[in-house]
């Protein structure tokens, strides 16, 4: 069994950064694929970012690439999300999602899910 927390949300203005943190207890997070989603108001839950075991491969929306970095410190059991050049339409709840099965962007196939974090960018 593992238990996610995300933190490290906020309020930000357009342009901004913030760093989110997504804290795992158990045994099987460093041989989790570990990713990150967002839902909207009154949107889909959507992929956001993945990243892979050893953190070699890492895997993007094209709504984030170039801004969004996902990096994993497995002696710590913790998934990171740097957000930069933060938009307004990037305001959700940002969860964490661990062991996939299948597609990395298939939320789905994701065994394990923190309970999110908000995010809000104000222009």
């Amino acid at each position: 069994q593992v238990q996610l927390v995300e933190s490290g949300g906020g309020l930000v203005q357009a342009g901004g950064s913030l760093r989110l943190s997504c804290a795992a207890s158990g045994r099987t997070f460093s041989s989790s694929v570990m990713g990150w989603f967002r839902q909207g108001p009154g949107k889909e839950r959507e992929f956001v970012a993945a990243i892979s075991v050893s953190g070699g491969i890492t895997y993007y929306a094209d709504s984030v690439k170039g801004r969004f970095t996902i990096s994993r410190d497995n002696a710590k059991n913790t998934v990171y999300l740097q957000m930069n050049s933060l938009k307004p339409e990037d305001t959700a709840v940002y969860y964490c999602a661990g062991a996939v099965r299948g597609s990395v962007r298939i939320a789905s196939g994701y065994n394990y899910w923190g309970q999110g974090t908000q995010v809000t960018v104000s222009s």
